[in-house]
């Protein structure tokens, strides 16, 4: 392949290769060429190329070829010379004129036809004058040209004229006749191209939307009938373009002629006429039934002709004319032509109303379309009108007019309905508009005469109430009481029951849900009174079982609903009261259905109650059914009954399917009789046939079936005439057909609900049923029931054989589907062969549906039975009948079944047959002559490609090399063979998988050929090819990414996304999905770029939003829920990669997006924002600019996600994002260095505005993505400062905007959701600390206020409007705000103490002070809601039955989720009210809660407990219960998905509480409560990792050991006091005399646990396991960081405290522990820290060595020898830890020595005066004095002087022998090496210090000898007058102070002075001559003596604690 990217054709290299490989080489040369051209100078080489490009057109090319060889000889021509083209022009006329018509001549022939179209497209006008003999010349050859090459010309054609443009006016007219007649060409393909020709030709040609446009108009019409899907879209188009195109010109076109302009009134009855056109009767006979009913098919085309034409004409057009354009659509609707009979009707209906949604719904803007919405609601006031101005209906016409009437009014309430629903709370102006009165209007069409109409209406209703949940209750409460008042009217009855239904059905799709009490009562009495009134016992029975069924579906409690059972028994009762008469019959059958149809409902949305005994109790009304004799009553009465009985059939079939199969398990028998029966159309003389076929077919066969057509954009229109060749009633889906559809959950995909007729829904209900019942039945039955099938098939006769073998197939599959979902197995060998004769004989069935069906059928039986002789046996048969059949048929049917024989058993169950089968349908595949055969066979071939996976590798070179011949050869028109070519080439690319990466020989060469397929499909005109190409190349890109090329992939996807198909759009965006999330910068930059080359002629609309822009203006034009899912992942994508660096960017993309509002004037302004601009693939004509739809809802809410998750990308990325000094700075940076750098502070007034914007919409959802922005905004900029204001926040001056913007969320009428989330956001706002000033708050503070008062009051926003879930849900948000607002205040309070900023906490504490004794109350009532709430299921039946303060006991379970989200900042509240007012002390009781009616007493014990008033100890018992209850409770299992929020409150909360003296107290005297809590606590540890989390729990175990020890402490001192009397003292504190601690009652035990496992935690060196475990590396001590360092010291001064609380016998059971934990500690974070402080473990140690050491214990005699070994054994490791060594170089020697000094001054000298130990001590304080450090030797120095100084002179003395000597000689030495740092002149000082204090411990009599030792040293100090000038500053420092101190020292010892003074003469001349110095300069002096106080005043290093 390589060898063929050349600019010349490389002729050598193609010699060499075999033939069959020769065309794949021309054709990669060719795709190389195309990319060339245009960047190369090809002057030189182009007599070569055109030679060698014309001699490739007598080569016979194939399609792909011929399209890019014309392609590259017209580029070639258009860049280079034109010298040439002429005659190639000729050579190419010559070659289309030729006569030779065998068909090897045809590739040439067509080669040639395209080269012409192609130079004319390209050049055009430069041709000159050649163009009339060219066209003439193709006209000429058309007329004998066969079905391929007529369809090529027309192509050419079109380029022609779309070239030459208005120059080729002269031949207009003679294309126009030759063409025309080709409109009803036998082959589809021409017809297409035909219609393409056309459309080109309207462009210039006046004449055809003038003179000729009736008869053109005529002409699409012919062309419709009995065409495809292609000619549709074709036809359609040229229709509408051509229509839109006479109503509105071409100014140019109309300037050069001077024409008459159509009226809009001309050219819609020409419409009409299309639409109405011989529609009698066309299910006249079953045969033309079976051809795909006529006139059905005839209407798809015209209903998208009308699309086109209004889409044409664009948005503004259809909002100006709409009121025309929508009276002359509902006058089709009720055109007696128009419905004939009701299917037709219905499928009328179906189409109208599509039109409108596709017009209404997508080209006009929200506020254009509320507008409409008053359109339509004008035109059905109109029809009511008239209906009720002829009430007597007695005449004919008065009955037609309503029939008529009611078509009319179906089509617009639906239409209505899903306008209002998809404005959802965008249409609240359209509903409050009184002038529209649009629910008055809507509810009138309830007592319309037909039941269309009604049911259309109360759908409408549903619709209003989904869209505007707050209307829902007002609705229900009107409907329910006019039934009451209008019980005698049976429209009444059944209209407004219907609508109550209807808006019970609709309440799952509303959040907030109805009052719990509605509609329960209607039901019952409507079925009681039933019998009363015979005249409307009919209607009232069905309306009561409706109303039943609807409240069924509310699936909550059963209290919602009257007792079933009661009502169902009625049903026993009716049939004994039956007179006999049909019409009493009639009631009766209507009243099973509807009781089943209820229970149905039942079973369907309340699981949860469906208990065996339940069943039971269900089961006998039904078997009371099954047993009922319909076919006799019938017979009877009339036939006018089958239609009730077939409803109680189907309502019967659709509860069992529903039911355990077990549970009817006896009446088997009878039930499938009834079944099979029904589906072999036994007592149906009707060939009605089921339409769940192509459900149970595999979805991917639908290339087979055509089923594809339901993923198009007509997909609700074209299912009617695709799903069913055969059956066009099975299509027609409407209301009526079943009311109860109208409360049921509506299946995905679909807008409105439409039921099936009934003859089809009961064959499908018993297809279904036979489903599930078939694998419980017994073998020997089923033997029965198969070969029965096979003799129905045989007594049937032509279409009735059909439609029964088309039934029965159907059962068969689904009985197959049922058996595969058991796992059972279908049976003994004779029903096996049954099954299979029947399987095997529709494999060769004319019909391919019922062949697919056989095909799955066989798969399915293979994967039942499972056995491998049975598949041999079955591919075997398969094999032979493919090799000996030569009919179409066959091969088709066979080839499928090899392919469905693996696909479900898979490519281990079938490998064996696996090569034979490819062989064969390789072979298959070539055969040319039938397309049909090379479609199944390719379809086969890919199934199990797909299902052989890594077994497949061996053929996958041949089978590659067959799809690239067919790909290069098979003529476009099959499209079906492409199609399957694009799947067999996706399934080829996965088996490979990545071993596409690879760069072997074979593997290059299999890759090559896969992106050569993939571009001979990307090229092919029709969409469905294009998207299996898009498909291929993604796998590609998944296994081998390098390999694809994004810079020619990603423009083509661009093109796309303006695709007139779904499918294709589906393609590209989920391509497109896959791509951004590797390489979304590339995707972003290749489709701008695509933007730029394409320039204003583009379709696209990509502008400087890019393709983020087009994606996000697409989000406002798609319905489909998979391609708008895979846009949002997409700009997903893209927003990860690229929003943080092009945050400009996508800000402005959101903004653009959320500021689009629907006003009209804006609407104008916002034209120039081009992200969202309207395109279609349809408006192509540069006249039609398309119009512009501002985004709607749903994509500005995705736009106001988008913005929180930048905020929080930029969060993650930078936090730098949150800083403006330093944002300022960048900014200035990158002006200097042009680098684009953009911060989101800057952007915050923006952020703000749109949040603003968004909270404030009439859209709920998005005024909650609003809110959740701003709360995010608040939360992330609340610390950022101002850098003008020091002292100050950015936020501060949007204080106006955040309160605006919350205000309208507190008014009466906004949801409780949306309240709920703005009580958050006012509590991030106040607590955020962001306003500080009072009175600046007050405006969100008083929104909260009167929230408070809401609830106080005891009501909701929502008082009545929604369920009571709601109203609790906004009551706790309330509760909850206030909580956060509390706690808040505290927290800036502890922080503001501490900088002294008094002022203001004060005001923010006044803010929540005045509210508090209502809300404690409030908060303590709810608190004890969610201790309720939370208890296990099996203690149920202590809740109290009315409910709790804020729930009712029906919402319970919803209520639990509010309380969860809830409760904590609501406890960290309570226990700070608690702490503050001593538990609640002196305030009033708090027994009566906010609703009086529902006293909670706390935990009640009995009524008793109400009367007697609490004393405070049970006040503050019952509610520390509580506190604590609730906190253990969460804490012993938070589950993962908890906010970690909620832990941190809870722990906080706990601490608060245990910081209160009457907390401390009852948690001390139950010391088992204190166990659990800390268990628990411990529990948390090993499960929450966050480090904030620890140190809270730290928090809490301290404040619980400290209550444990003042406790103890006060017992121990009452006991000194009644000790004085004589009592033998007992022991207190835990261990007793033994010192034992019992695990689980031990408090010190628990402690231990929990802070051994903290310790352990941060410092695994301490855990001696690790260390002798064979794996250890030995872990050098490192330092912790800040929270791990904070833990660590909180843990060790706990260990330090838990002594305390033993005896002394306990606490030696604790103490080695301790110790060895502590010294532990000191050992691994005694380092140095370059900032000389100590680290916060080092000190804790420290202070727990002396608390422990200093302890009571030392004095216990009973413990005295353990103790002693204790100190010591510390001591000594201690003295251990601190020894030198060189792997810890780091070690604080400082900290060490402190530690020792520590042991000797706290613990007595006969502890620590042990010789060993004493000498070790002695040694680390050498080693501390001839330290190099100064910093360490002046710390030694003072600790030195501490030891020395030690009132036990037995201690300090062997010290002061063993260090002074050393000493001294350290100070004599500094003579010589004075010092030169501050540093060592502090240790100097120190040291100097210590031996003037020698001096002074010194007897008398040896005092002269202690100062012969100090004054010379001090004298060596001083300097002479020549030095001093010159001396360093330490060095003169240590002068004045040996001065000061010698003049000190003088007046002290005056005689000792004098005689070491006189003992040494030249000291004293040394002293004197300093003295006089010193004296000359006494400003020097006196300015020394002041300083000099300061250098002695501290040591430098100060612990934060004095240890000693």
């Amino acid at each position: 392949m390589e060898l063929a990217h050349s600019l010349l054709l490389n002729e050598d290299a193609l010699a060499q290769i075999t033939e069959a490989k020769r065309p794949v080489f021309i054709f990669e040369w060719l795709r190389f060429l195309d990319k060339v051209l245009v960047a190369v100078d090809v002057k030189e080489k182009q007599k070569k190329l055109v030679e060698q490009l014309t001699g490739l057109i007598s080569s016979a090319p194939g399609p792909p070829t011929r399209k890019l060889l014309a392609k590259n000889l017209a580029t070639l021509y258009s860049i280079g010379d034109t010298f040439t083209v002429f005659q190639t022009l000729d050579k190419c006329n010559d070659i289309i004129k030729s006569k030779d018509d065998t068909p090897a001549y045809l590739p040439t022939k067509l080669a040639a036809v395209a080269c012409v179209g192609a130079f004319y497209e390209k050049m055009g006008r430069m041709l000159g004058s050649s163009f009339p003999d060219t066209i003439n010349n193709m006209l000429k050859a058309l007329k004998s040209a066969e079905s391929q090459g007529r369809g090529e010309m027309l192509i050419s054609l079109q380029k022609v004229l779309c070239g030459l443009g208005g120059a080729a006016a002269s031949c207009h007219r003679d294309i126009y006749k030759n063409a025309r007649s080709l409109l009803t060409d036998r082959s589809m393909a021409v017809r297409c191209a035909v219609a393409k020709c056309l459309l080109e030709l309207q462009n210039e040609a006046v004449f055809m939307w003038t003179t000729e446009l009736e008869s053109l108009a005529t002409l699409c019409f012919k062309a419709l009938e009995g065409s495809n899907y292609g000619v549709r879209v074709a036809v359609s188009k040229l229709l509408g373009t051509v229509m839109a195109t006479a109503l509105m010109p071409k100014q140019a076109a109309v300037m050069r002629q001077n024409v008459k302009r159509a009226t809009l009134e001309e050219v819609l009855e020409l419409m009409a006429t299309g639409f109405l056109r011989g529609g009698s009767g066309f299910l006249k006979s079953g045969g033309e039934m079976l051809k795909g009913g006529g006139s059905v098919s005839r209407l798809l085309p015209l209903v998208s002709a009308y699309v086109v034409f209004v889409t044409t004409l664009g948005g503004q057009w259809l909002e100006r004319n709409f009121a025309t354009f929508l009276s002359h659509v509902l006058d089709l609707v009720s055109h007696p032509r128009a419905t004939q009979t009701h299917v037709e009707a219905v499928y009328s209906r179906r189409c109208v109303s599509f039109m409108l949604r596709a017009t209404l719904g997508g080209l006009l803007g929200e506020k254009a379309q509320i507008a409409a919405g008053m359109e339509l609601c004008q035109a059905i006031g109109k029809q009511m009108r008239a209906v009720v101005s002829d009430p007597s209906g007695d005449n004919k016409s008065g009955a037609a007019d309503v029939s008529a009437s009611q078509h009319v009014m179906v089509c617009a309430l639906k239409e209505l309905g899903s306008l209002v629903h998809s404005l959802s709370a965008t249409a609240s102006p359209l509903i409050q508009e009184p002038s529209v009165g649009l629910l008055e209007t809507v509810t009138s069409v309830l007592l319309h005469p037909s039941m269309a109409a009604r049911l259309a209406a109360a759908w409408c209703l549903r619709c209003v109430a989904v869209a505007l949940p707050y209307q829902l209750t007002p609705l229900l409460d009107r409907c329910a009481e006019r039934i009451n008042n209008l019980k005698s009217s049976p429209e009444a009855v059944s209209g407004y029951s219907v609508a109550v239904a209807a808006l019970l059905g609709g309440v799952h799709q509303c959040p907030l849900g109805i009052p719990h009490s509605k509609g329960k009562v209607i039901a019952e009495d409507l079925l009681r009174t039933a019998s009363q009134n015979s005249r409307l016992s009919l209607q009232r029975t069905q309306a009561g079982w409706l109303l039943l069924g609807s409240l069924m579906t509310l699936g909550e409690t059963p209290a919602r609903f009257p007792d079933p059972f009661r009502l169902w028994s009625l049903f026993h009762l009716e049939a004994e009261k039956a007179r006999g008469d049909s019409f009493s019959w009639q009631v009766t059958l209507e009243g099973r259905a509807g009781a089943l149809c209820a229970m149905r409902s039942f079973v369907a949305h309340c699981p949860e109650l469906l208990t065996e005994d339940v069943i039971r109790r269900l089961m006998t009304p039904i078997e009371c059914a099954m047993t009922m004799l319909v076919p006799a009553i019938i017979k009877l009465y009339g036939a006018h009954l089958k239609a009730s009985a077939a409803m109680v059939r189907l309502r019967l079939y659709d509860i069992l399917a529903l039911l355990p199969p077990k549970t009817y398990e006896g009446s088997y028998n009878a039930l499938l009789r009834e079944l099979v029966a029904e589906f072999t159309l036994t007592d149906n003389s009707a060939n009605t046939t089921t339409s769940l076929l192509r459900s149970l077919c595999h979805y991917d066969d639908s290339v087979l079936m055509g089923s594809w057509l339901q993923e198009t954009d007509h997909k609700s229109i074209e299912d009617q005439d695709h799903r069913h060749g055969n059956n066009v009633a099975s299509g027609s889906g409407a209301l009526e057909h079943d009311p109860s559809s109208i409360y049921l959950r509506i299946p995905v995909g679909e807008a409105v609900p439409g039921p099936l007729p009934l003859g089809v829904s009961v064959i499908d209900a018993s297809v279904a049923l036979f489903g599930v019942v078939f694998p419980h039945v017994s073998f020997k039955h089923r033997l029965q029931m198969l070969d029965h099938f096979a003799e129905c098939i045989k007594q049937a006769k032509g279409i009735r054989q059909q439609a029964v073998q088309l039934n029965i197939f159907t059962a068969v599959l689904s009985a197959l589907k049922g058996l595969a979902e058991n796992k059972s197995t279908l049976g003994p060998e004779e029903v096996r062969k049954s099954a299979l004769a029947l399987v095997m004989g529709a494999l060769d069935n004319p019909n391919p549906i019922l062949r697919c069906a056989a095909g799955e059928a066989l798969g399915r039986m293979a994967q039942v039975v499972g056995e491998a002789t049975f598949i041999a046996r079955m591919a075997q048969y398969s094999f032979d009948k493919l090799k000996s059949a030569r009919d179409v048929v066959s091969r088709t049917g066979h080839s499928l079944a090899l392919g469905c024989l693996h696909r479900y058993v898979g490519g281990i169950g079938s490998g064996q047959h696996l090569k034979t089968s490819v062989s064969i349908l390789l072979a298959l595949a070539q055969d040319g002559s039938s397309h049909e055969v090379q479609t199944w066979s390719l379809h086969s071939l890919a199934l199990i490609v797909d299902s052989s996976g890594p077994m497949y590798r061996g053929y996958v070179e041949p089978t590659l090399s067959l799809v690239l011949t067919l790909l290069l050869t098979v003529p476009p028109s099959h499209t079906e063979v492409h199609q399957c070519l694009g799947r067999c080439l996706g399934a080829l690319i996965t088996t490979v998988g990545p071993e596409l990466q690879g760069n072997g020989a074979t593997i290059s060469t299999i890759r090559s050929s896969c992106l050569v397929g993939c571009a001979i499909m990307q090229d092919h005109s029709d969409s469905l090819v294009q998207a299996a190409a898009i498909s291929c190349l993604q796998q590609l890109h998944m296994f081998a990414p390098r390999h694809v090329n994004l810079s020619s992939l990603v423009p083509c996807l661009c093109v796309h996304l303006c695709s007139s198909h779904l499918l294709l759009r589906r393609a590209a965006v989920a391509c497109l999905r896959q791509l951004a999330q590797r390489e979304a910068a590339e995707v972003c930059a290749y489709a701008m770029s695509l933007a730029k080359r394409a320039g204003d002629s583009s379709e696209l609309n990509i502008t400087e939003t890019g393709l983020e822009g087009v994606l996000f203006g697409m989000l406002d034009r798609e319905t489909d829920r998979k391609l708008c899912a895979d846009i949002h992942d997409t700009l997903g994508h893209m927003l990860s990669s690229l929003a943080v660096e092009k945050l400009s960017h996508w800000l402005k993309l959101c903004k653009d997006v959320l500021a689009a509002t629907t006003g009209e004037d804006s609407e104008k302004k916002d034209a120039e924002m081009d992200d969202d601009i309207m395109f279609t693939g349809l408006g192509e004509d540069d006249k039609a600019k398309p119009s512009v739809v501002a985004p709607r809802w749903v994509t500005r809410v995705f736009a106001a996600d988008c913005l929180c998750r930048i905020i929080l990308l930029c969060e993650n990325a930078n936090k730098a994002h949150f800083d403006l000094a330093a944002a300022e700075i960048k900014k200035r940076f990158s002006r200097v260095n042009n680098t684009e750098r953009d911060l989101l502070v800057l952007h915050l007034s923006d952020l703000i505005r749109m949040a603003f914007m968004a909270a404030t919409d009439h859209s709920n959802q998005l005024r909650m993505a609003g809110l959740q922005a701003l709360e995010d905004i608040i939360k992330k900029f609340a610390t950022a400062p101002e850098p003008e204001f020091p002292g100050h926040v950015i936020l501060e001056q949007y204080q106006a905007n955040v309160g605006a913007a919350l205000r309208p969320a507190f008014s009466p009428d906004t949801p409780s959701d949306i309240t709920a989330k703005a009580c958050q956001v006012c509590s991030t706002w106040i607590g955020s600390g962001v306003v500080s000033d009072l009175n600046d708050l007050r405006r969100v503070h008083t929104l909260l206020v009167s929230s408070l008062d809401k609830v106080q009051a005891g009501t909701g926003s929502s008082s009545q409007l929604y369920s009571e879930s709601a109203t609790t849900m906004e009551k706790l948000a309330v509760l909850k705000a206030w909580a956060e607002v509390r706690v808040c205040t505290h927290a800036r309070t502890h922080t503001r103490t501490r900088m002294h900023r008094h002022g203001q906490t004060h005001s923010l504490i006044s803010l929540v002070q005045p509210e508090l004794p209502s809300l404690s109350r409030l908060w303590l009532a709810m608190l004890q809601d969610y201790a309720l709430l939370t208890l296990p299921a099996e203690f149920s039946s202590q809740l109290p039955p009315e409910g709790g303060a804020f729930y009712t006991p029906e919402t319970i379970d919803t209520a639990r989720i509010h309380y969860r989200g809830s409760w904590a900042p609501v406890l960290h509240a309570v226990a700070l009210w608690l702490r503050s007012t001593g538990f609640g002390a002196g305030q009033e009781p708090i027994e009566p809660p906010a609703d009086p009616t529902k006293a909670p007493g706390f935990f009640p014990k009995g009524a008793s407990s109400a009367v007697a008033p609490k004393s405070f100890e049970d006040l503050v018992k019952d509610r520390m219960h509580l506190m604590l209850g609730v906190s253990i409770e969460f804490l012993c299992f938070p589950r993962a998905e908890e906010p970690i929020e909620n832990v941190t409150s809870c722990l906080q909360g706990l601490c608060t509480l245990l910081d209160s003296p009457c907390a401390k107290t009852h948690i001390a005297e139950d010391q088992l409560l204190a166990v659990e809590l800390l268990n628990v606590l411990h529990r948390l540890l090993l499960t929450r990792d966050p480090p904030a989390v620890q140190l809270q729990v730290t928090a809490v175990v301290q404040e619980t050991i400290r209550a444990a020890v003042e406790h103890l402490q006060e017992k121990r001192t009452q006991q000194e006091d009644e000790g004085e009397k004589d009592r033998p003292p007992t022991v207190l504190g835990e261990g007793g005399e033994t010192g034992e601690l019992v695990p689980g009652k031990s408090l010190v035990f628990a402690a231990m646990e929990l802070l051994v496992f903290i310790l352990v935690r941060h410092l695994p060196q301490l855990n001696t396991r690790v260390k002798e475990s064979p794996s250890h590396a030995a872990l050098r001590p490192q330092r912790l960081p800040g929270e791990s360092a904070c833990l660590v010291a909180n843990t060790v001064s706990i260990l330090a405290e838990l002594p305390s609380l033993c005896t002394p016998a306990g606490s030696m059971t604790i103490l080695p522990t301790a110790l060895f934990l502590i010294t532990g500690v000191l050992r691994e974070t005694a380092l140095k820290n370059a900032d000389l402080s100590v680290p916060m473990p080092v000190s804790a140690a420290l202070q727990g060595l002396k608390t422990i050491i200093t302890s009571p214990l030392a004095r216990a005699d009973s413990t005295q020898t353990q103790w002693t070994s204790l100190v010591r054994s510390s001591l000594a490791s201690v003295l251990e830890y601190s020894q030198p060594d060189d792997s810890r170089p780091d070690m604080d020697e400082v900290s060490m020595l402190t530690a020792i000094t520590l042991f000797l001054l706290s613990a007595s000298s006969e502890l620590v005066g042990v010789t060993v130990l004493q000498k070790g001590c002695i040694d680390r304080f050498k080693n501390a004095l001839n330290s190099s450090d100064p910093m360490v030797q002046t710390r030694c120095y003072q600790l030195l002087l501490s030891v020395f100084q030690h009132p036990s002179r037995a201690l300090a003395t062997p010290y002061i022998h063993a260090l002074a000597p050393l000493m001294v000689e350290k100070l004599k030495a500094v003579e010589r090496s004075r010092p030169g740092s501050a540093g060592e002149l502090q240790a100097v000082q120190e040291g100097i210090r210590v031996l003037e204090n020698l001096v002074g411990m010194g007897e008398e009599q040896n005092r002269v000898q202690l100062l012969a030792l100090l004054v010379p040293t001090l004298i060596s100090y001083l300097l002479d007058e020549n030095t001093m000038a010159q001396a360093a500053p330490a060095s003169s420092g240590l002068h004045d102070f040996a001065l000061q101190n010698l003049m000190r020292i003088g007046p002290l010892y005056p005689a000792a002075f004098k005689t070491v003074i006189g003992a040494a003469p030249e000291l004293k001349t040394r002293l004197e001559s300093a003295i006089r110095a010193n004296q000359a300069s006494s400003k020097a002096r006196e300015a020394a003596r002041l300083a000099q106080p300061a250098v002695q005043a501290a040591p430098t290093i100060k612990l934060k604690t004095s240890f000693f």
